[in-house]
């Protein structure tokens, strides 16, 4: 779990409310997002534009929408399994955003993936990662914010490592940033957040700390399997409309 320790406890100054014209222009803004396919976005319709488009795509760019949409489809094929489906869902996250570079200068697994979102939303001309972010507050990601199973210094305090006070005083403090950071559309910030919590559930399944379709873990578990389920489309779809972008190299290349 090395890495952790940023987990969106980030010191926000006071940002007042949102209007009401400001609310409504977000709704407006998530229906037509939705409208031209955010929800709709599956393997089959982006396997199709992929191969597609793939000829005229960079070899790395290729590669990682490949390995992501075989993680998808597996995600896919999984309705009544959620801890399978998240683990694939996360490994085809994982495969988008992962690089070969020198171990010397290799960032936490966190601050890698923070630097790929931010660099999706600066291609991101369409809002579309805002009003994800805003569709979802209502349901996966005021829940997931809600919920200490996934605050990683909630675990800190069962190891005996800080104290009681000290891991609520964080998760009110992180969660008050979280929702400030909404109200200002800072999407970078506010999925930050959300997927430092996905990324606690993450290690608590790939260490072996959970038992398949335990009953503990249910509530943290339906509302990540959500959020992935639309994030890593949406993901996809980016690096798609993007393929001047330098990408990086993928981890571990094809060797024929």
């Amino acid at each position: 779990m090395a890495g952790m320790r940023d987990t969106g406890r980030v010191v926000e100054s006071f940002v007042p409310e949102r209007t009401c014209e400001h609310r409504e222009s977000l709704c407006a803004q998530a229906l037509a997002v939705e409208t031209h396919g955010i929800h709709t976005m599956n393997y089959a319709s982006l396997k199709a534009r992929h191969r597609a488009e793939r000829a005229a795509h960079h070899e790395n760019l290729s590669l990682r929408v490949h390995r992501a949409l075989s993680w998808l489809y597996r995600a896919e094929q999984l309705s009544d399994d959620a801890d399978g489906r998240f683990i694939f869902l996360w490994i085809a996250f994982n495969a988008a955003y992962a690089s070969e570079i020198d171990e010397r200068y290799r960032l936490s697994e966190q601050a890698t993936f923070r630097e790929f979102i931010a660099k999706l939303l600066e291609l991101d001309g369409k809002g579309r990662f805002e009003a994800l972010v805003w569709t979802e507050f209502s349901s996966s990601i005021r829940t997931l914010l809600e919920n200490r199973f996934v605050f990683f210094d909630f675990w800190m305090h069962q190891k005996g490592e800080i104290s009681a006070a000290e891991w609520e005083s964080r998760f009110s403090a992180a969660n008050v940033a979280a929702k400030k950071a909404l109200g200002r559309r800072d999407t970078e910030t506010t999925l930050g957040v959300v997927l430092s919590r996905i990324y606690v559930l993450r290690n608590q399944l790939m260490h072996g700390g959970a038992t398949w379709n335990g009953s503990v873990n249910r509530d943290q578990m339906r509302d990540c399997v959500q959020f992935l389920g639309q994030l890593v489309p949406l993901i996809i779809e980016v690096m798609l409309d993007n393929p001047n972008t330098l990408w990086g190299d993928a981890c571990f290349p094809v060797v024929r």
